[in-house]
């Protein structure tokens, strides 16, 4: 454990909040921003998901430069560039500059955000102190993507929608000076030459697959999605490809195949996903449907955060005491319910009561679930490849987002079309519907309001239809979550080793690595099973 070992950990705590408050501050400010730029649901869906892509893209790369280069160094890089990417997404003229803004904002949190979880791994022993440690970054930093929403609807009240984007530029600045005067330089850092090679790779590869899944409901962008996927599928057999034969791999496939690795790496992709998607449709269904204004949207979401901090300390306690994947499956347990909540009692006229449970039952699951995701990744790996776990545990957080939002959102797209349409199939005036018009209706929430403005004798009918075709969308999306959530589950329980045998894997792994002087990878047939 470092000296000043509170002050050491506050600093790594501070610094991947500021990471996670930005994933998500722009979720409640999307109808606003939908009104002010003239945005398609596809284009708020690109906004939602930048910060995400920009992060998961860069985040093994990212981690393997700070293993060989300097972890604190990479971070305070990251910190400080926060600071000029929030400031263009604040003054976007357009939603393509909006966008970019968002995926710099990424990037710089792919500089900090992985070396937070690699510095505590590289100080703190293994044993319950370091699962403290985690189970504390993990709650108070997931927390983040709840906590970002609160403070942007108290900004929203007052200021234009790009004041969201500032939030984290104080935390960045304090980040930054408390790392400077506790984090020690270097700590257990790799001395082998990076696989740039693999880095590029794996930044093409991310982005195609999110960006895919991000436009393919968009119109007319179906054939650009399709070449994305397609390429995004070329890549990853390609990059596995290359990190077999690589002498330094960015992303070594012999560690990675451990199931102390690939299973939490997945379940926890699910897990932060169901947190990220929920709220990515929940604040605008909040803002849309049922009207709340964005103070009441941010601070709606409040029980996830708090279930999420609440069940940190018991989460700890209970990977020592029943193993990780029982917690896990805990954790499963609270987040397949709140989809359910979600599914059967948001609509038109919802209570708080059962908005509030919603986000309540998914803050525990998640709460319970990555911390011993985080640990389980973290564990099975030398320290002097913790960048690369690490990374990994970013990227089941980020890529998780990115996809899951994307997907989510892909389905509310979808789903808000086709309910629209058939409305208007429906209509005794179905007829005297223009195609632009019908195009502007279909399009998005946010632009068939701004329909429903220039034709007030139509208004309550637009805004009304527009309302339910937006809970049927949302529907798509939830039952979408739910069914992810449940192959989760199912994973975890059936390859994820119990208690014993992971006590046992882990001490078979540490052998393993310590018979190659912890650097080189361990042979599969002593540490990968």
């Amino acid at each position: 454990m470092p000296r000043r070992a509170g002050l050491v950990l506050a600093a790594l705590i501070v610094s991947a909040l500021v990471c996670n408050i930005n994933l998500a501050v722009a979720n409640v400010a999307l109808p606003d921003i939908g009104r002010a730029l003239g945005s398609s649901q596809t284009s708020l869906t690109l906004v939602a998901v930048g910060c995400t892509l920009g992060l998961a893209m860069s985040v093994l790369y990212l981690g393997a430069i700070g293993d060989r280069y300097g972890r604190k160094r990479l971070l305070m890089l990251g910190l400080a560039l926060t600071i000029p990417a929030s400031a263009i997404s604040a003054w976007a003229p357009d939603t393509t500059t909006l966008v970019a803004g968002r995926i710099f904002t990424g990037i710089a949190a792919g500089m900090a955000y992985p070396t937070t979880l690699a510095l505590i791994t590289a100080l703190w022993a293994e044993g319950p102190k370091r699962v403290r440690a985690i189970a504390l970054w993990s709650a108070v930093s997931a927390g983040g993507a709840v906590i970002g929403p609160v403070l942007a609807g108290l900004l929203l009240e007052s200021f234009w929608w790009g004041s969201v984007f500032l939030i984290a530029v104080p935390l960045a600045v304090i980040g930054f000076v408390l790392v400077m005067v506790s984090v020690p330089s270097h700590v257990n850092e790799s001395t082998k030459a990076v696989d740039h090679i693999g880095g590029i790779i794996s930044v093409v590869m991310v982005a195609a697959l999110v960006l895919g899944i991000g436009i393919i409901s968009a119109p007319g962008k179906l054939t650009a999605a399709l070449i994305m996927l397609g390429a995004a599928a070329v890549l990853i057999l390609v990059f596995g490809w290359h990190e077999l034969r690589a002498r330094n791999p960015i992303y070594d496939l012999h560690y990675a195949r451990r199931r102390l690795f690939w299973v939490p790496a997945v379940a926890g992709m699910i897990i932060f996903g169901s947190l990220v998607g929920s709220m990515f449709v929940g604040q605008q269904f909040l803002q849309n449907v049922l009207d709340y204004s964005t103070l009441d949207a941010g601070t709606a979401i409040l029980p996830a955060a708090v279930g999420m901090v609440a069940v940190a300390p018991l989460s700890a306690r209970l990977v020592v005491r029943i193993g990780s994947r029982d917690t896990m499956l805990l954790g499963y347990a609270f987040i397949l319910p709140a989809f359910i909540v979600m599914l059967v009692t948001w609509g038109e006229g919802t209570s708080y009561a059962w908005v509030g449970l919603g986000y309540l039952l998914v803050g525990i699951g998640a709460g319970l679930s990555l911390t011993p995701a985080a640990r389980s990744l973290t564990g099975s790996v030398p320290v002097t490849r913790v960048g690369m776990a690490s990374g990994t545990a970013d990227l089941q957080r980020d890529l998780g987002g990115s996809i899951m939002q994307a997907l989510l959102g892909a389905l509310l797209t979808i789903g808000y079309a086709t309910a629209f349409t058939s409305q208007i199939d429906a209509s005794p005036a179905a007829s005297q519907v223009s195609e632009a018009t019908q195009s502007a209706l279909t399009q998005s929430y946010s632009s068939a309001a701004t329909l429903a403005e220039r034709y007030p004798e139509y208004s309550d009918q637009i805004i009304n239809a527009a309302q339910q075709s937006f809970v049927d969308g949302a529907n798509w999306a939830y039952a979408a979550g739910g069914i992810a959530v449940i192959i989760g589950a199912i994973l975890v329980a059936v390859i994820y080793p119990g208690r014993t045998r992971e006590q046992a894997l882990i001490a078979q792994y540490d052998a393993a690595d310590a018979t190659v002087d912890g650097a080189a990878p361990a042979t599969p047939s002593t540490a990968t099973t």
